[in-house]
């Protein structure tokens, strides 16, 4: 991901309801050199450049957290997540990532789905983690 990508990864997450609705500043806190936390973006790029999905992960050696996956609508189902994910992981490991977490709302069954078809398995919950509405979090975690 790039500065350029950030309008194109807005307009992703705004149409995701499951996805984090993140504002600008966020995004862009991701290019800061000076930022406090580290993390990875990747994006995914369909034929014809048109922005397929992203993934973003903070960086805590030797733990990782999975922030946001999302995946245009267009292009969801046909393994963008899996390749993303596989890119990810490869970027974690050479930063000396043995671990990753995620939270994910007790409702996102498909993106449940995929966290379990990517190696990920159920670890705690957390009540009440998310608010509008009120929902537990599901964390899940796997090793690198």
């Amino acid at each position: 991901m790039t500065p350029d990508d950030i309008d194109e990864v807005i307009a992703v997450a705004a149409v995701l309801p499951g996805a984090p609705h993140w504002p600008r500043s966020s995004y862009e806190a991701i290019f800061a050199s000076a930022a406090s936390l580290q993390r990875i973006a990747i994006v995914s790029r369909a034929p014809g450049h048109s922005l397929a999905g992203f993934v973003i992960a903070a960086v805590l050696p030797p733990q990782a957290e999975l922030e946001s996956i999302a995946v245009a609508a267009q292009f969801q189902r046909q393994g963008v997540a899996t390749g993303l994910f596989a890119s990810l992981q490869v970027s974690l490991r050479a930063r000396a990532c043995s671990e990753i977490h995620l939270e994910v709302r007790q409702s996102n069954h498909a993106a449940q789905a995929l966290y379990r078809a990517i190696g990920f398995a159920q670890a705690a919950r957390r009540p009440a983690y998310y608010s509008h509405p009120v929902e537990d979090a599901i964390l899940m975690s796997r090793s690198l």
